[in-house]
C-alpha cells in the first residue's frame, strides 16, 4: 500500500476550502471536504491514476462541476510515497501545476 503526504501548502488548501464556503454559507462544507479526503485515498491503491503532467507529476480530477477539485501530485515509487502538492478548485483562476 502506498503511503500519502500532504505538503504544507495542501494543508493550507484545505484549510481555505473550509473557510470559503462558510464565509459565503455553502452547506455540507465538511461533506465537501471528505469527499476530497476520500478521493485522495484512491492513490494508495493507485497512484498512477492520474493523468500525466509537466514535470513528472500528476493530477487526480476530483469531482465534477461546480465541485470539481485538482490535486497535483508526485509519486515516488521507490519510496512507494505519493505527495500532494496543493488542492485546487477546478475553476479557480490563476490555476499552476
Amino acid at each position: 500500500m502506498v503511503r500519502i503526504e500532504l505538503a504544507p501548502e495542501a494543508l493550507d488548501d484545505v484549510d481555505r476550502f473550509i473557510d470559503h464556503p462558510e464565509q459565503h454559507q455553502v452547506a455540507d462544507v465538511a461533506n465537501r471536504v471528505g469527499e476530497i479526503l476520500e478521493a485522495i485515498q484512491i492513490l494508495s491503491g493507485s497512484p498512477l491514476i492520474g493523468r500525466p503532467v509537466a514535470g513528472g507529476k500528476r493530477e487526480l480530477i476530483i469531482g465534477k462541476g461546480s465541485r470539481s477539485y485538482v490535486a497535483p501530485y508526485r509519486y515516488l515509487a521507490e519510496i512507494e510515497t505519493v505527495f500532494i502538492l496543493a488542492l485546487r478548485a477546478q475553476r479557480e483562476s490563476g490555476f499552476k501545476h
